[in-house]
């Protein structure tokens, strides 16, 4: 090639020059399948991303789904159903007749009704204070790493693993009024006795909470034991250094530190003593003459003996909005103490 004077341009390399036609971006493919552009490659990218992430979305899902379902069948079907009852006077292959609020009126005006809730609220003070106080003293006292404690926390946890049928069992024995029985055979050592216990109008419910701080206070135990665990080691040694006390350490270091700890408890032995049944059903059946009938035995009483349905489910709300109130006050307090 040669310009008006007749000089050579260079010729430009070999694949350089313009081609013949637009070129496409590809991406290289398998053996025997054509190019993929790039565009079309990006896309099949972008929808394998959003099936991978769907996918990572759907696996949790998955595994609590067994869960989930059976928490809706057991929980939340029932609770539907109660306040469906609750409304409706409940008459078995007669047919269900609407009554607005009167079976809350009938519940709330029941002869035993304001006695059976002051006996749940002394059930429910006394084994909350009570499982708490002798939780936090075994705590303190089993707390440690020497090899044994394992044995004794093991042995203290008992009384929580074991079936309530078995614990009721064996108090009713410990209970039992005559000198031969194990609490007055003791309280005989000392001069005193017999006492009647569960068989007394004055001393059942008392011998009630017993039971149920016995129970519980174990579970709070493991619970304190798990706090103690979170405390800074150094502020107990900062406070010793500044010459204060063992009291003072417990005041001003270990209680501010289970102050989270105590509040969880204080809600779920609250929760648990609001709704005991089974120790109170099992050792008296809310007797002897009503001194230990709870809200919870006078709802099984109104629903399965006198087959009072639909009372027995207005009361079962009743009892309902009153443990969600406790937990509803214990959270916002909790949210309170923790601004301030």
């Amino acid at each position: 090639m040669s310009n008006l004077t007749g000089s050579r341009q260079p010729r430009p390399p070999y694949g350089t020059g313009p081609p013949s036609r637009a070129a496409v971006p590809t991406r290289r493919a398998p053996y025997g399948r054509p190019p993929v552009p790039v565009g079309a490659a990006s896309r099949h990218t972008q929808v394998s991303r959003y099936r991978r992430r769907r996918l990572q979305w759907l696996v949790p899902w998955m595994f609590v789904a067994p869960a989930l379902i059976l928490f809706l069948y057991f929980k939340i079907l029932p609770l539907a159903q109660g306040v469906q009852m609750s409304f409706y006077d409940v008459r078995p292959y007669l047919g269900d007749r609407y009554v607005g609020g009167g079976n809350y009126v009938e519940a709330t005006t029941q002869p035993l009704f304001t006695q059976a809730i002051w006996q749940t609220i002394i059930l429910a003070v006394g084994t909350t204070a009570g499982s708490i106080l002798l939780g936090f003293l075994l705590a303190i006292l089993v707390e440690g790493q020497a090899r044994h404690l394992w044995l004794v926390r093991t042995a203290a946890f008992l009384p929580v693993v074991t079936t309530m049928a078995v614990v009721a069992e064996v108090w009713q024995v410990m209970y039992y009024p005559d000198r031969s029985g194990a609490l007055n055979t003791l309280l005989g050592w000392i001069g005193v006795g017999p006492e009647p216990f569960l068989q007394s109008p004055h001393q059942a419910l008392a011998s009630v909470v017993a039971v149920g701080i016995w129970r519980g206070a174990p579970y709070d135990m493991m619970i304190f034991l798990a706090g103690l665990a979170t405390v800074d080691r150094n502020l107990y040694e900062s406070a010793a250094v500044d010459g204060a006390s063992r009291w003072s350490r417990f005041l001003h270091v270990t209680l501010p530190s289970l102050r989270p700890v105590i509040t969880i408890l204080f809600l779920l032995a609250a929760l648990r003593g609001l709704r005991s049944f089974t120790e109170v059903f099992l050792l008296t059946n809310g007797g002897p003459g009503q001194s230990t009938q709870v809200i919870m035995v006078l709802i099984y009483k109104l629903g399965l003996e006198q087959g009072k349905l639909g009372v027995a489910a207005a009361g079962s709300m009743i009892l309902f909005v009153a443990t969600a109130a406790v937990t509803l006050a214990v959270h916002v307090w909790r949210r309170r103490a923790v601004v301030r």
